[in-house]
């Protein structure tokens, strides 16, 4: 067991359970017993559990067509070698076409076998639909992709085949890839950021992929070596025109002769045997290659990964990276840095609590004009480096940029919207790590997304290619390696999320810069109040689902839902603050509850009663 469980059929198919073993013929998988802790049932419904096993169970003589299609399904949620008893459903030449490793789809649930149809004259034999709902795939290069919910239905086609016992059933004709539920993929695939070169630049950016939690059944290789491989074989299509990859063009591994998998030493050191391919690069780009695997394996592995040795085909060193030199390739370059909070106060000034903070501790009023009074403020933004921020006027019509580190005047506003009434008008500000600054005016009669290039420059409008057929931009929120952009999308009453790809041509003096290829980040939910970055990868957003209430929660920027991802509940959560370092608590501003923060495997705290707009830098 451990697959999800399946609706019984017009056929009378019934999905047999078992506590202690895998009698029935019906079944093609079982799941191995834990030999420690309690004995109960367990639905195959419920949420995966990455440590339940799959073995696939070959067809049994004389099985019926109902056992062969209920069996094949079962047994592609399994490990099984290159999915040999997946292909013994299958005809010779079904199974010399089939090929699971080019594409999942991803169901709701398990697929459901219809009710068959018996054959033509033409084409004897039996098609059994497969119904199910269709909410994501994922391709060849691993990249999950999200689709907007909507009714899977395949066929799949049984023919009699003679063989060393009579004529038996068999499948020669099925959808491509492989067809799992929800709950069968995530047991079997996890997350895990493969790591690129923003273009012209040494900050890594992260590339989302899904690899199998345990041995892949085609390459043999562990989650460690396929990660590796999957960084080798370059980045995903969306992410490629804003990123680079140190490896020249064409590196692989080169594994010994018998072994699948790369190894840690007794000093937790990762050794990569390259190919011919890297054997004569330099030791800078050696080392920025080193540095590429670092962030990629770093939370993958059960050891503590100390260093990345790279070897040349003929086995000898290329160079060696330590946990510590990969940090300066962080997006920001204060990696490990703690991060200090900020928000609008009760007097509309800019606030600061600092790292650490508790409820007992008093925030401090910034320095400099934005702290002072002399503007009251209505939305932020705190640069990188916490020595300026942005700020907008407390009816949302000016935007101003200061120094919060030293006193100085407060200079004109660098953008004024014209919009008529405060919900037409300018967004909160934006940091991204390349020091430029980016917000959204949402004057219905000139609605713009703009750019301030370093947070000083004459503001620049920012083209969305295809555009956005309508929709406004709400809120804006760039990434720190500056090559992502997360926007809250309005259209017919509806706020949507959409991360687009930052793309900049020309040089580096004037770039000419677009935001490209808009793709849905949260599709499970119908609308969406806040979002925040909350590390390489991950998101943080307060929305509801459809005919639900409002949740705080995790999700990937792929789309993808990240396990236990939804926080404790929390009511009328208006902005949500999270910061690129993981460990840092999450910061919100709740009508009823004011500035709370949700610290690690903790409850909401109360940190101040009276005040909005809390924000950590970027």
């Amino acid at each position: 067991m451990g697959a999800d469980s399946r609706r019984n059929g017009p056929a009378g198919l019934r999905r047999a359970s078992a506590l202690l073993g895998c009698s029935s013929v019906l079944l093609a998988g079982c799941a191995s017993m834990p030999d420690t802790g309690d004995v109960h049932a367990v639905k195959a419904s419920q949420r995966a559990d990455s440590q339940v096993r799959v073995y696939a169970v070959p067809p049994r003589k004389d099985a019926s067509p109902d056992e062969i299609v209920t069996g094949f399904l079962e047994a592609m949620t399994s490990d099984d070698t290159n999915f040999d008893t997946a292909r013994s459903y299958l005809t010779p030449a079904a199974s010399k076409k089939w090929r699971p490793e080019e594409s999942t789809t991803v169901l709701a649930s398990a697929p459901d076998p219809g009710t068959p149809v018996p054959g033509r004259r033409d084409n004897p034999g039996m098609s059994y639909p497969l119904l199910g709902r269709h909410i994501a795939t994922v391709d060849a290069q691993h990249a999950y992709q999200p689709v907007t919910p909507s009714d899977y239905r395949r066929t799949i086609h049984l023919s009699q085949k003679a063989g060393p016992d009579g004529k038996q059933w068999r499948i020669d004709s099925l959808p491509a890839g492989l067809l799992l539920g929800a709950s069968d993929f995530e047991r079997n695939y996890r997350s895990v950021n493969k790591y690129y070169f923003a273009s012209g630049r040494d900050v890594m950016v992260a590339d989302p992929v899904y690899i199998r939690q345990r041995q892949d059944p085609v390459t043999r290789m562990d989650p460690v070596t396929q990660a590796v491989k999957a960084l080798l074989d370059g980045p995903t299509n969306w992410l490629k025109p804003v990123v680079e990859s140190r490896f020249p063009s064409g590196t692989g591994l080169k594994l010994k002769d018998g072994t699948r998998s790369l190894t840690f030493d007794d000093r937790n050191v990762l050794k990569v045997p390259l190919d011919d391919q890297a054997s004569q690069v330099g030791r800078t780009q050696c080392m920025k290659m080193a540095a590429q695997i670092l962030f990629t394996i770093k939370d993958l592995s059960s050891a503590r990964l100390e260093q990345v040795e790279l070897l040349r085909s003929n086995g000898s060193q290329l160079c060696v990276m330590g946990v510590g030199e990969a940090e300066g390739y962080a997006p920001d370059h204060s990696s490990g840095r703690p991060d200090n909070q900020y928000f609008v106060d009760s007097k509309q000034r800019l606030a600061l609590l600092a790292a650490g903070a508790t409820e007992t501790n008093e925030p401090q009023s910034v320095v400099g004009p934005f702290g002072d009074g002399r503007l009251e403020l209505g939305a932020v933004g705190v640069a990188r480096d916490e020595h300026r921020a942005a700020a907008v006027s407390g009816d949302l019509s000016r935007l101003y940029v200061a120094s919060i580190v030293s006193n100085s005047e407060l200079d004109k506003p660098v953008i004024t919207s014209s919009g008529a009434g405060i919900g037409n008008r300018l967004s909160a500000p934006s940091w991204d790590g390349r020091g430029d600054l980016w917000v959204a005016d949402r004057d219905p009669g000139r609605p713009e997304l703009k750019r301030l290039a370093h947070g000083a420059e004459s503001p620049e409008p920012v083209k969305i290619v295809p555009g956005l057929d309508g929709a406004r931009i709400e809120a804006v929120r760039v990434s720190a390696d500056g090559v992502r952009i997360a926007l809250l999308l309005t259209k017919d009453g509806t706020t949507t999320l959409k991360i687009g790809r930052v793309e900049r041509h020309g040089g580096e003096g004037d770039p000419v810069v677009t935001v490209t290829e808009l793709r849905p980040a949260a599709p499970q939910m119908e609308t969406v109040t806040a979002v925040s970055w909350a590390g390489p990868s991950r998101l943080v957003v307060v929305g509801k689902e459809a005919g639900g209430v409002q949740q705080v929660r995790y999700i990937q920027t792929d789309g993808s839902t990240v396990p236990k991802g939804i926080l404790p509940g929390l009511n009328q959560v208006k902005s949500v603050a999270a910061s690129d370092d993981e460990s840092q608590p999450l910061v919100a501003y709740s009508q009823e509850d004011g500035i709370v923060r949700l610290p690690a495997g903790a409850n909401w705290q109360m940190l101040v009663k009276e005040g909005t707009s809390p924000v950590y830098p970027g």
